[in-house]
């Protein structure tokens, strides 16, 4: 790993790799940033912006020109070294004669051949590895989890009171939380390939699940519906032929209604059921992913946020806490589940960070699960 080559201005750079990794749209592949640095000072910044354009080295390469000769290169991800819808960027690092590579993390992708760190060294290329591997890691979260289990990274957002409710005892949720922790979510769905509700949160709600108080995307739409009970004059039926809209149902439900809203432009995918004859949401998630859906965001319901921390599938949870109190009486909490007998069973947030948003509070973070039996 050489790791006497690394310092903390090493790891510093590889932050700054980091950030300029956060921009652009690359699903289905990974966001990655790079830095070229020549004698302390950053020559050259690039990301991957979009599938099928320059990787992060080869955009800060290029940015470098002729100072890359000697450089040094911070890259979030070990760099490619084979012929995918670009050609390999350990090709384009050799040529560009850069002297040392800082790498954050080796790839995880078992389904491409890497050898990236191996073909530098063959060169005489110095590599240092996991520099800053904890940040480089969670930017690649969402993409790691997609190519090594074929199922889409889930974000599990809710919007609650105080007291943990999402709703008054009449079913009135709008709004909870003010225009700030609002747009704070539209966020959210830009930087996700798809946005998943359930058919309560569909059929009470209307939503359009487009993205609008910010610049962003518009993510894909997935209602999870067992018995394709999503109305035809809906905002998402209506809208299907603009924005990509998928049902994920049962095999059981009726052939007839999956037909009419397929003509309307909604995929519709039928998924084994679970044992209580809703859709099986592992294989749900899966199918999506098939479809090159890396990354996810759950909005609603109860009973679909239940679920999915049921059967350990949210990898991450946003939670809007609005400062007022809405009672118990006649409404679940943010999540209908059973729960763990003893608080040391709960799955919580790991490392929490908190923001506030207008009069909100926003805590957000990975979610860890307890050791299983």
């Amino acid at each position: 790993m050489n790791d006497t080559l690394r310092s903390d201005g090493d790891n510093a750079l590889m932050l700054q790799a980091v950030e300029a990794g956060r921009a652009g749209d690359p699903s289905p592949n990974p966001h990655v940033g790079a830095l070229v640095v020549q004698s302390g000072d950053v020559v050259g910044v690039g990301h991957h912006e979009r599938a099928g354009e320059k990787h992060a080295e080869v955009t800060a390469l290029e940015s470098a020109g002729t100072r890359a000769i000697g450089a040094d290169l911070y890259v979030t991800l070990e760099p490619c070294n084979h012929f995918g819808r670009t050609p390999p960027c350990t090709r384009a690092i050799i040529d560009a004669g850069i002297r040392r590579v800082f790498i954050g993390t080796a790839d995880p992708n078992p389904h491409v051949e890497g050898g990236g760190i191996i073909a530098l060294r063959n060169a005489g290329i110095d590599v240092i590895e996991g520099v800053a591997s904890a940040e480089c890691e969670a930017l690649l979260a969402p993409w790691t989890k997609f190519v090594t289990t074929g199922i889409p990274y889930v974000a599990l957002k809710l919007a609650l009171s105080l007291d943990g409710r999402i709703a008054t005892r009449t079913g009135a949720s709008r709004w909870i939380t003010g225009p700030e922790a609002r747009a704070r979510v539209h966020v959210l769905r830009a930087e996700s390939d798809a946005v998943i509700v359930g058919i309560g949160t569909a059929l009470a709600d209307d939503p359009a699940l487009t993205v609008r108080e910010v610049t962003g995307r518009n993510p894909a739409r997935v209602v999870v519906d067992s018995q394709l009970k999503l109305s035809v004059d809906s905002t998402l039926a209506s809208t299907a032929r603009d924005i990509h809209t998928y049902l994920l149902t049962t095999e059981e439900a009726p052939e007839e209604r999956a037909l009419i809203l397929s003509e309307l432009g909604i995929d519709v995918i039928r998924c084994a059921p679970s044992p209580e004859g809703r859709v099986d949401l592992e294989q749900a998630l899966r199918a999506l992913g098939e479809r090159g859906v890396v990354s996810v965001l759950v909005e609603g319901g109860a009973e679909l946020g239940g679920s999915l921390l049921a059967a350990r599938l949210a990898d991450r949870l946003h939670a809007f806490v609005a400062p007022l109190l809405l009672g118990p009486r006649g409404r679940p909490g943010a999540v209908d589940w059973c729960g763990p007998a003893e608080i040391a069973d709960a799955p919580r947030i790991i490392d929490p960070q908190w923001e506030v948003c207008g009069t909100d509070a926003h805590v957000f973070g990975r979610v860890e699960y307890p050791a299983e039996d």
